[in-house]
């Protein structure tokens, strides 16, 4: 029988995610450091929503809170109506491999595997019958057919930032996290990762909740999410979204 924390259903749940006064502080030389001060948040499938604020507002924290890769002093935090705070380490890691996609600034890619090899990895985990023809499909989406067996450093910087975001697609996740997609790309080369990225939520209907300092780049999703200190300051929608 499954664990019931496991147990999830979005549809039930209502909202993907759900955070109910969370709160995360952490020890420090000086004294406990509050990060996070009692956030409550419901985000729906489907949603495109972005997180702003000044570095050290808690947006990072906050998606590791929402990811389950770090655990809350206090509160609840559920994703598709799985009790994140009630999962081992191990449980949480398998939620992860088979439901959040997630892209980080810095790429993160294993530098020792090509590029169809780092997407391929979530879908040998899971068992996948075949998980390299599913990783050249998804290459192949973000017009990286042409460089399947290409090593990280043989690509440029908006190459593997495409191949984290195949990666974080391949195994089709409810939810995207991405953490400033952008910030270690030129301008041009941002704006395709981007658009990129905004055309795969479309397509397969995933929930992005996307962290930036670039209020243009905030702007195109529905939905935008202030922090301050630790706190939701504002929390408003496009006026065309729906």
């Amino acid at each position: 029988m499954s664990s019931p924390a496991l147990a999830f259903n979005a549809s039930e749940a209502g909202d993907l995610v759900s955070l109910e006064d969370v709160q995360l502080t952490l020890p420090s030389a000086a004294g406990p450091v509050d990060i996070l001060r009692g956030i409550d948040l419901r985000i729906g499938g489907g949603e495109t929503v972005s997180i702003v604020g000044p570095s050290g507002a808690g947006k990072t924290t906050l998606m590791m809170v929402v990811a389950g890769l770090e655990q809350p002093s206090a509160g609840a935090v559920r994703v598709a109506g799985a009790d994140l705070t009630a999962m081992s380490e191990d449980q949480l890691a398998l939620f992860r491999r088979d439901h959040i996609g997630i892209v980080f600034q810095a790429f993160r890619l294993v530098p020792t595997m090509t590029a169809v090899e780092n997407v391929a990895i979530p879908l040998e985990f899971a068992g996948h019958t075949a998980p390299f023809e599913a990783a050249r499909a998804v290459l192949a989406k973000v017009k990286l057919d042409h460089r399947l067996h290409h090593y990280p450093d043989q690509l440029s910087g908006g190459e593997q930032q495409r191949v984290a975001i195949a990666r974080a697609f391949v195994v089709g996740p409810q939810l995207l996290l991405a953490d400033e997609p952008t910030g270690n790309l030129d301008g041009a080369t941002g704006e395709t990762v981007i658009d990129l990225l905004f055309e795969l939520q479309a397509l397969h209907g995933a929930t992005l909740c996307l962290i930036t300092h670039d209020r243009a780049l905030a702007a195109r999703c529905a939905r935008t999410i202030s922090l301050a200190d630790g706190r939701i300051a504002d929390d408003s929608r496009r006026s065309d979204a729906a």
